[in-house]
């Protein structure tokens, strides 16, 4: 009878498992110099989401290619972070992230703008769900770096809602006092 539930329990995990879509952004090849020839190694980068706001990235490593990725798939299925987006399509604000000698500048974008960015940041706002965004990477092109600096901006994102709740105010309150903030600094021009 014990066992049963675990079955249930495995399928529950398969099922879970099957909602999040992965991305691997890139492959490292690094060799060893032994006596008999060269051992190589693989290091792995994954992003792995929900496309619905959580999004995670992993790294591992292995002698061989399925493995490295299998470790870098579950090291970022281990590290999801919840990302806030204006209405399950871009970003609330525009935003700035840096990691290393990798800055990422990301803008918000009216719908049908699509994903426009380079490769390491779009496996990040695909997986994460996100369809209109205009990003840019500036300084390191390592894929490392430019994932971390992704992650670093999407942290940074904040909701009316977050706001509003530190501000000790109604969401209402707070989005239309930008509105009217808004029609005023189109009446000064």
């Amino acid at each position: 009878m014990a066992r049963e539930p675990k079955r249930e329990r495995s399928g529950e995990r398969e099922e879970r498992d099957s909602e999040f879509v992965d991305k691997l952004v890139h492959i490292n090849r690094v060799a060893k110099v032994v006596k008999g020839g060269r051992r190589f190694g693989f290091a792995a980068l994954v992003v792995v989401g929900d496309q619905k706001g959580r999004v995670g990235f992993g790294h591992g490593k292995a002698r061989e290619v399925p493995e490295a990725i299998r470790k870098a798939t579950d090291a970022a299925k281990r590290n999801l972070t919840r990302v806030p987006l204006r209405e399950g399509r871009t970003l609330h604000h525009d935003v700035f992230g840096r990691h290393g000698a990798g800055k990422v500048h990301l803008r918000a974008a009216p719908p049908g703008t699509g994903i426009i960015a380079g490769g390491p940041m779009r496996a990040v706002f695909d997986t994460l769900g996100m369809q209109d965004v205009v990003a840019k990477s500036l300084g390191s092109s390592n894929p490392y770096n430019m994932v971390r600096a992704t992650f670093d901006a999407l942290k940074r994102q904040d909701s009316p809602r977050t706001v509003a709740a530190r501000r000790s105010i109604k969401v209402s309150t707070l989005q239309s006092r930008r509105r009217e903030g808004g029609e005023a600094d189109a009446a000064a021009d």
